[in-house]
């Protein structure tokens, strides 16, 4: 994790974006930053 601040939450996975909150305007759905990850697999 890299903390970040002014309201920036994005997730990534080697250095591959999964999700952005700052892209999006909004916080991820329940499960959808795994099931992202998964489909990723």
């Amino acid at each position: 994790m890299i903390p970040s601040s002014g309201g920036v939450f994005e997730v990534t996975v080697d250095d591959e974006l999964v999700f952005s909150k700052k892209a999006q305007d909004r916080f991820p759905d329940h499960g959808e930053i795994f099931a992202e990850i998964e489909r990723r697999r």
